[in-house]
């Protein structure tokens, strides 16, 4: 979208979210936008980069939202320290790794990586992660094929 707009254009998002990971992302779309002449307005909360007072308003709440987000996962941070102290988390079990030679013996043997998947229940990912950390031989072997 944004190689596409133009000197004049006005580029409209529902929610800031929708347009920038965090603060410094926020900040470099803007000064994209804003450098090649294009205003942009936030639908939900009324900000338009058209103005000072809005571009003041976009760079506070992207600070404001990037701080919640740190604070957010700071208290996560602290729950799962406390709940491993008491015992209570374990962390997801691990899937993927405790299949490992069945992946690379269902390769060897011909097993197209979406049968392996489907008859594993694992994701593509997984399965040429597993591939590649084990036997990187396999990803040019034909018998590696899909």
């Amino acid at each position: 979208m944004l190689e596409w707009v133009r000197e004049g254009d006005t580029v409209h998002v529902t929610k800031l979210d929708r347009l920038a990971r965090n603060t410094r992302h926020l900040l470099e779309v803007s000064e994209y936008l804003q450098g090649k002449g294009v205003a942009l307005n936030i639908l939900n909360i009324g900000i338009n980069t058209a103005t000072p007072t809005g571009k003041l308003m976009l760079t506070m709440i992207g600070a404001i939202a990037t701080f919640e987000r740190e604070m957010m996962l700071e208290r996560q941070a602290e729950g799962i320290a406390l709940a491993k102290l008491k015992g209570k988390y374990k962390g997801r079990k691990p899937t993927a790794r405790s299949k490992t030679k069945e992946v690379i013996e269902l390769v060897e043997n011909g097993t197209s990586k979406a049968g392996i998947s489907h008859l594993l229940k694992l994701g593509i990912t997984s399965i040429y992660r597993i591939i590649r950390v084990n036997r990187p031989d396999l990803l040019e072997n034909k018998h590696c094929n899909d």
